[in-house]
C-alpha cells in the first residue's frame, strides 16, 4: 500500500490514465476488425475505406504512447497487403 502522498496520488492518476488508454486501445482494434470484416466479405472498396479510417486512428495511438510503432507499422503494413490483394 503507498504511504506518500506521491504515491497515492500516482495510483489515482494510472487508474484514470488506465480507462483511458484502455478506450483507446478498443477504438483502435474496433477500426481494425471493421476492415479484417470487408476482407473476409471480399469487399475491396469497402476494405479500402475501412483501412483509410483505420490508418490515422492506429497512429494516434501510437503517438498518445497506448501502442509501439513497430507494432502498428507491421499490422498497417499486414493489413495494406491483404486489402491490396484483393481481386
Amino acid at each position: 500500500m503507498a504511504n506518500t502522498p506521491q504515491a497515492k496520488k500516482r495510483i489515482r492518476r494510472n487508474a484514470r490514465r488506465a480507462v483511458i488508454n484502455h478506450n483507446r486501445i478498443s477504438r483502435i482494434r474496433t477500426f481494425v476488425k471493421k476492415v479484417e470484416a470487408a476482407l473476409e466479405a471480399g469487399d475491396k472498396a469497402a476494405a479500402s475505406t475501412a483501412l483509410a479510417a483505420a490508418q490515422p486512428e492506429m497512429a494516434r495511438g501510437v503517438a498518445a504512447g497506448v501502442l509501439h510503432k513497430n507494432t502498428v507499422a507491421r499490422k498497417f503494413s499486414r493489413l495494406t497487403k491483404r486489402v491490396s490483394s484483393l481481386a
